[in-house]
């Protein structure tokens, strides 16, 4: 995932720059609307989806989170990995 933010730095720095966190915040929040919007098409809820589509809103939605860990200087994997071992000693006490 860091090569991954990394790339998408240079893009965002040859375009000019980020965004305020809050615009990328409305970007996130506009993009996992469309993603959403895409899920209920594969479900059958609002028509028929397209798995090229939905591939494509996830994408965006984890460009526009790049752009905001970018901004606040967060690795995405080392994120990530801690919420894997959060959720996994929180189920295994759970029981679930």
């Amino acid at each position: 995932m860091k090569k991954e933010q990394t790339r998408v730095d240079e893009l965002i720095q040859e375009l000019g720059g980020y965004w305020t966190p809050f615009e990328m915040m409305a970007a996130l929040v506009e993009e996992v609307g469309e993603l959403a919007d895409e899920m209920l098409k594969m479900e059958g809820v609002k028509g028929r989806g397209d798995p090229v589509r939905l591939r494509e809103e996830m994408g965006d939605v984890m460009f526009a989170l790049s752009c905001i860990a970018n901004h606040y200087g967060i690795d995405l994997e080392e994120a990530l990995g801690e919420s894997i071992e959060k959720y996994r000693r929180r189920d295994v006490r759970n029981g679930t």
